[in-house]
């Protein structure tokens, strides 16, 4: 529930081991799980807004608005903070909009200023029609996005605010730009607690970790060994605890199909104590960055900010993220056309979480619903799926995922109904790729090749319902906006 304090931030505080009396830190709720940071107010702003000094402002959503100037009516700061508690509140949704990179081009170009100088002030102009810019290309693919709507209604206030012309100069972005961290070891000064494994040998015995994957069509391997092939088109959240959160988006392979992959994955790290500020990491088909969307290789500012770093393995194509203050390592690969995930993560960590009875969508944790389900078949039959029109026969497919895949367990058997389904060669790599992770991020080494699949019995994994509050804000939304902007 949101606070009553300040209606437009769901969750207040730092999240703290152990899991049951944490407080969420940041709203990730979103239409496309991602969140934006904003620096905090100041002055009248602070006064307007409800803003405590030293706070920021969370506006959140596929990419909420990102720029706030210093001289920003009262309208303005209130219709930001609603709109983006409107967005939590409303059910995640696939979307080609671009908006949040036009919104990380404009927070690296200005870096996090929404408030400059007179001297500076060609320079946020150029900015902002580099922004303006960057949301007319995307224009097409964002009709009826909520946060491109306010992002561009936000650059006009702005332009006109800072009297920018429409034409002139646009700039380009500037990624921040961090010393280079010691691969070894966190800053000197780094506190113990922003290191999990220290921390815990310190006080009891070595943590247990378990390990989660989606790849492929996709298949999904759970925290608990679980094995199922999934349909889950759309926005679905794989990782949702008090330090983490991970959503994933698969669409159709072939126009029609029932056969979907990871086009799209979502990664946002909440801050923590004194170790990490919040960051958001972001992969797209095509676009597997090896930065965070602001542009930083590590957590931030703090002093155990190191404990918090991502490293590209291989250029495009493979990027290892380190979070060591919550015993946490993610593999994100994009093999072919699509992505493929895995997570290291202690059990502890896996059930932090304030509300255990919301958590009935977390893939990692319970599996996919059971409508969502695909049984495969076995060795000789053919695909439920309607096969692509190159397709392989089977006997040709088990043959090329034998190659890669020796033994027959259900990556095998995973392998071959993706290219049964597809025809794409390119998935024989991503089972390969996937049981590879498991070989480096399981703890239990007996536990690698999973043989037979698992069905959740009817009950435990029901499809999702639409909540009622989402149901009374979408009713809603019309009246609060034009109360917010009349305000």
């Amino acid at each position: 529930m949101p606070s009553q304090e300040r209606p437009w931030w769901p969750y207040r505080g730092s999240p703290r081991r152990p899991a049951p009396a944490h407080r969420r830190d940041r709203c990730v709720h979103t239409s496309s799980g991602v969140a934006a940071v904003l620096p905090p107010p100041s002055g009248s702003q602070a006064a307007n807004s409800g803003v405590q000094p030293g706070e920021r402002l969370v506006v959140t959503g596929r990419a909420g608005w990102m720029g706030m100037g210093r001289g920003a009516g009262r309208s303005a700061l209130g219709f930001w903070p609603t709109l983006a508690f409107l967005l939590c509140s409303l059910p995640a949704a696939t979307s080609p909009c671009k908006i949040l990179k036009c919104n990380s081009e404009f927070w690296s170009a200005t870096a996090g200023s929404h408030s400059p100088a007179s001297d500076d002030a060609p320079e946020f102009c150029a900015a902002l029609r580099t922004y303006a810019l960057c949301t007319r290309r995307t224009a097409r693919t964002c009709r009826g996005d909520l946060a491109y709507h306010s992002a561009v209604h936000g650059i006009e206030d702005l332009m006109s605010q800072y009297n920018c012309s429409k034409d002139g100069p646009t700039s380009q972005p500037r990624l921040r730009t961090l010393p280079p961290p010691s691969d070894s070891q966190e800053r000197s000064d780094s506190p113990e607690i922003c290191h999990y494994e220290k921390s815990f040998h310190k006080h009891s015995a070595a943590p247990n970790y378990t390990h989660c994957g989606l790849f492929g069509d996709p298949h999904l391997r759970t925290f608990t060994d679980r094995f199922q092939t999934c349909k889950v088109q759309g926005a679905w959240p794989l990782i949702d605890n008090n330090y983490l959160n991970v959503q994933v988006t698969n669409t159709p392979v072939l126009p029609g199909s029932a056969a979907t992959a990871t086009s799209k994955l979502t990664i946002i790290f909440k801050n923590f104590q004194e170790c990490v500020d919040q960051k958001v990491y972001q992969a797209e088909m095509d676009e597997l960055p090896a930065a965070f969307a602001d542009g930083s290789k590590n957590g931030g500012d703090k002093h155990g900010a190191n404990s918090l770093k991502i490293t590209e393995k291989v250029s495009g194509q493979h990027v290892e993220i380190q979070a060591k203050y919550i015993g946490t390592t993610i593999v994100v690969r994009q093999v072919g056309r699509y992505l493929t995930f895995a997570v290291r993560m202690p059990e502890e960590v896996v059930h932090a979480v304030e509300d255990r009875d919301g958590q009935g969508l977390y893939l990692c944790l319970r599996g996919c619903p059971l409508n969502q389900q695909i049984d495969f078949p076995g060795p000789g039959a053919r695909s439920p799926a309607p096969a692509a029109a190159d397709t392989f026969p089977y006997e040709a497919a088990a043959a090329k995922c034998k190659e890669k895949l020796p033994v027959e367990d259900l990556y095998y058997q995973a392998c071959v109904f993706d290219l049964l389904t597809t025809g794409d060669v390119n998935f024989t790599l991503a089972a390969y790729y996937a049981l590879e992770d498991v070989k480096m991020l399981h703890s239990d080494k007996d536990r690698l090749h999973l043989y037979e699949r698992t069905r959740e019995p009817p009950g435990r994994a029901a499809a999702p319902r639409p909540r009622l509050g989402s149901l009374a804000l979408l009713a809603l939304l019309p009246a609060l906006l034009r109360a917010v902007a009349s305000a």
